[in-house]
């Protein structure tokens, strides 16, 4: 089943969901903006992930540039 991962980026903290396509919640928590700790958690999901949309403001680079970096696509 596909799964789809939504980060809303805050200042200190994201608010990380991951949804199937049911739209039925499979994960939701608050890591803090640490890359390594966001992707951490979505390395059990990765086989799975169809897509991540990231909601930001001026630190949109943080995510983006760390998940590039690993290959997933970030919309």
């Amino acid at each position: 089943m596909k799964l789809y991962a939504g980060i809303d980026l805050h200042s200190n903290n994201s608010l990380l969901g991951i949804s199937d396509e049911n739209e039925q919640r499979r994960y939701k928590k608050r890591p803090p903006n640490q890359p390594d700790v966001v992707l951490a958690e979505l390395e059990p999901y990765r086989e799975d992930l169809a897509g991540i949309v990231v909601e930001s403001t001026f630190n949109w680079h943080l995510k983006g540039t760390s998940s590039g970096r690993i290959g997933w696509w970030i919309r």
